[in-house]
């Protein structure tokens, strides 16, 4: 098994993971209510996916 003759630094460690980067989630509008939301999800806010209902909400 190999293994490293040196100590990695701490620069050099950084300088490789400076590509491990999070994104922000991808957010479309929903065509009902116009809220936004998660692609291919249903809208939290109308319940509605597709253009079909699938969440039942709770009228106050």
């Amino acid at each position: 098994m190999a293994v490293p003759k040196h100590k990695t630094s701490k620069s050099v460690a950084k300088k490789r993971r400076t590509h491990y980067k999070t994104e922000a989630p991808n957010v479309s509008v929903c065509p009902e209510c116009g809220e936004a939301k998660m692609m291919h999800q249903a809208c939290p806010g109308c319940g509605s996916y597709k253009g079909r209902n699938v969440l039942a909400k709770d009228e106050e």
